[in-house]
């Protein structure tokens, strides 16, 4: 019967250090590749980074940071702009934004229509809230109020009088309420820009109305990935409706249900 030789302690320890310092190493090297890969496409993703400035806007590749208030300001202002005459209401002051960021705001990517702005916002705790008999609950309703605040003559559905039972897909924050969805037809790169108008304006005031989930023409954008930014929505790409490309989803923050346990 062979026998090995059992490994002098020294040498078990010595290969032991060499093993946790080539690991070390190992993850060195994934640092820097990784940090390396950021800044180099930092201009070119949708994430948020999870600390500074909660907003940015990208122009020319280039990613400008706004702080809440200025992002809200400056997505009211652009939605102003962009609805000349037909706004409801005045734009605010936007001395300090600068000019290319208004610029990219209000007219989007020049390649083709998509986001331009992102912001983080992890959501809050919130109190359940029921439907009323307008089929919304009372954060839904101050969110349409608000959207119809801003945006002259809004095509908004996503609710009837009594709620829906049926329609939507499965657990749809339809169902409770919590959700609206604002038209623009047809589908075409007009009504796709005049979207991402409403949409960044939804995201830079996410946490005034507590919104939950936004979904608009194959980005979907939500509290539960904050730092994510806008990511691709799976969907049937034969589904204009289902993909989104017709109206922008807004779903409110829903709370805990008392009857859920």
């Amino acid at each position: 019967m062979t026998h090995r030789a059992a490994v002098p302690p020294e040498d078990l320890r010595r290969r032991r250090a060499i093993m946790s310092a080539a690991f070390l190493l190992v993850l060195a090297v994934i640092a820097v590749l990784a940090f390396q890969w950021w800044r180099e496409n930092e201009g070119r993703t949708s994430f948020s980074r999870p600390w500074g400035p909660s907003c940015s806007v990208w122009v020319d590749g280039e990613r400008v940071p706004l702080d809440r208030d200025q992002a809200r300001r400056a997505s009211t202002a652009a939605a102003v702009i962009a609805q000349g005459d037909a706004a409801p209401i005045e734009a605010p002051d936007i001395e300090d934004i600068p000019d290319e960021v208004m610029t990219a705001l209000v007219e989007g990517p020049k390649d083709d229509a998509g986001p331009s702005m992102t912001c983080r916002y992890p959501g809050e705790e919130v109190e359940f809230e029921e439907e009323e008999p307008s089929g919304l609950t009372p954060r839904a309703t101050t969110l349409k109020e608000g959207i119809e605040e801003v945006f002259a003559d809004s095509s908004i559905g996503g609710y009837v009088a009594g709620g829906y039972d049926s329609g939507h897909g499965e657990k749809s924050a339809h169902y409770e309420g919590r959700a609206l969805d604002i038209f623009y037809r047809p589908v075409n790169e007009e009504n796709r820009r005049e979207g991402w108008l409403l949409a960044h304006w939804l995201i830079a005031h996410a946490p005034n109305y507590q919104i939950d989930v936004i979904i608009f023409d194959d980005k979907i954008w939500s509290t539960r990935y904050p730092s994510m930014g806008w990511r691709h929505y799976d969907a049937d790409p034969d589904n204009e409706i289902l993909r989104h490309l017709d109206h922008v989803h807004a779903d409110v923050l829903r709370g805990p249900d008392p009857e859920d346990g």
